[in-house]
């Protein structure tokens, strides 16, 4: 069987590697220039792109920012998964919005600007506290504005007067006080089996990913049972098949959605070596048909992002349980170089292994590893 992935980064990489024990030929696609490329190598395969498509099994997408001409000629094989329409809403969060609303699904209070005049009843509305969002091509922290204070309006006014607001809407937001991030990984196929992974709680820095733990601690069988329907609400009512990644506040015992990702997701990567099945597995076993793989978490364990930096001690390694995925990419601030997966049979234990990790990282890019190291050991 074979798999054609748009993108060429690290989850097509990472869908490479999980494919091979199955017998899955993944290529990848440089959708900056329409190539064909091997997805760890980098290199070229010498296939047009046409010839590719025609001999895949399936399409899928490692990203939500794929042109959309790309994804147009790939809807038209009617083997491309997930759907067009599931892509582009991960794409666009006005789409998004819009798709959360449909369905009923909690998320936050929220305004749509096409333009800045409308910040004033985004105020009046929202109130003082809020976070502005470039509906598109934002990601890691970029794209985003912050009001805490009215008295800043003007200013948030001027910053903002260079942007074409109708062609790019700012989704203006209700800060919530939330208690924590959380995530849901799950996978849906055509036959509409689905599987859910247990949920992850996510530590960010600046917008961006730094730790995952899961299973999140304390979550009781309700809270995990409401990710589950909100996970089964969407995916049906999308008519999903792939990994979809549900990025999630938790508010009390509620859930809010934040973000939705059709693909495979950073905050899964813990799957590689701390579930029965990979989140890159069951994505591909999604697309190709195949009947889908166990979901249950082996231990506690944790995903630490390698985010800026290429100087730390590959004796990390020594740490029992540990397991480091490393991108080949060039060194650039804020540029995820890789992760590293810790998996354990305790949270204490999970704790004192992510302490052993610190000796071996530099700690100014890991800004929050002592901090939940320390909060798992109790």
């Amino acid at each position: 069987m074979r798999v054609v992935v748009y993108g060429a980064g690290q989850l097509a990489q990472m869908m490479y590697l999980a494919g091979s024990p199955l017998g899955i030929d993944v290529q990848a696609v440089d959708v900056n220039s329409d190539t064909v490329v091997h997805p760890v190598s980098k290199t070229s395969l010498d296939i047009p792109l046409e010839q590719a498509l025609d001999e895949a099994d399936a399409l899928t997408v490692e990203f939500e920012h794929v042109p959309e001409r790309l994804l147009e000629e790939a809807a038209r094989t009617t083997k491309l998964m997930p759907n067009i329409d599931s892509i582009l809403v991960g794409a666009d969060r006005v789409r998004e919005k819009k798709l959360l609303e449909s369905m009923s699904v909690a998320n936050c209070e929220h305004k749509i600007v096409t333009h800045l005049e409308q910040l004033d009843d985004c105020v009046s509305v929202l109130g003082n506290r809020l976070i502005l969002k470039a509906s598109r091509d934002g990601y890691d922290g970029y794209g985003q504005w912050r009001l805490t204070d009215p008295v800043d309006l003007p200013a948030l006014k001027k910053a903002l007067s260079g942007l074409d607001l109708e062609a790019v809407p700012l989704v203006v937001e209700k800060m919530v006080a939330f208690d924590r991030e959380l995530s849901l990984i799950g996978v849906r196929n055509a036959k509409g089996e689905v599987r859910t992974y247990p949920l992850a709680e996510n530590l960010h820095h600046q917008g961006q990913l730094h730790v995952s733990v899961a299973p999140a601690t304390h979550v009781d069988e309700a809270l995990q049972a409401q990710a589950h329907d909100i996970f089964v609400k969407l995916a049906e009512g999308m008519n999903y098949v792939g990994v979809l990644a549900v990025e999630l506040f938790q508010v009390g015992d509620k859930l809010l959605v934040n973000e939705l990702a059709p693909r495979v997701h950073n905050s899964g990567h813990w799957t590689q070596s701390g579930a029965v099945t990979s989140q890159f597995e069951n994505h591909l076993r999604a697309v190709c048909g195949l009947p889908l793989g166990d979901t249950t978490a082996i231990g506690p364990s944790a995903m630490v992002n390698i985010i800026g930096c290429n100087s730390f001690s590959r004796e990390l390694l020594s740490i029992d349980g540990s397991h480091l995925h490393w991108y080949g990419k060039s060194v650039r601030e804020k540029r995820k170089m890789g992760h590293i997966n810790v998996t354990t049979n305790s949270y204490p234990e999970l704790g004192e292994k992510l302490m052993a990790l610190s000796n071996f990282l530099p700690l100014e890019y890991f800004p929050k590893l002592i901090e939940e190291a320390t909060r798992l050991k109790g």
